[in-house]
């Protein structure tokens, strides 16, 4: 039997088994069709946050404003490191002006901020933009 991980679209947020060995083949939602797995960072919503916490991949969320400097100028990074953590960890951008009851409810008190989900809970989190080195090595220390 093929080992397998529960993986949130990105898209939708149902949920999906993705047998380990395809989750770099783009694999796509069962219910939206959409390419469930993207290699480039996904819009978070304040509805699909509970689903998208509960994969079995890690969840990096990357707290923004559109009026935030830093946060513009650390965007090709983070997307950078979403190409390179495919199948490793899910990449996902949380605009704070769109979703403020969210970012509250995070606790966010600066932006840019990063924050690492596995299992459904936050285990880690850094706060201002990073060059991609950094941030790969900030991920690998927390087991990425």
């Amino acid at each position: 039997m093929t080992d397998s991980l529960i993986i949130p679209c990105a898209h939708c947020a149902s949920l999906n088994r993705i047998p380990t060995d395809r989750l770099r083949d783009a694999p796509r939602c069962g219910r939206c069709k959409s390419d469930a797995l993207p290699n480039t960072p996904f819009e978070l919503q304040q509805n699909q946050f509970a689903n998208q916490i509960k994969g079995d991949l890690p969840l990096l969320v990357d707290v923004w404003a559109s009026w935030c400097g830093p946060c513009r100028s650390f965007a090709p990074t983070f997307a950078q490191a979403a190409a390179q953590l495919q199948g490793r960890c899910r990449l996902a951008k949380l605009d704070s002006e769109a979703n403020p009851q969210l970012s509250g409810q995070l606790g966010i008190r600066s932006i840019p901020s990063l924050i690492l989900f596995k299992g459904g809970k936050e285990v880690a989190r850094q706060s201002g933009a990073m060059p991609l080195p950094q941030l790969l090595a900030w991920l690998q220390q927390q087991g990425i």
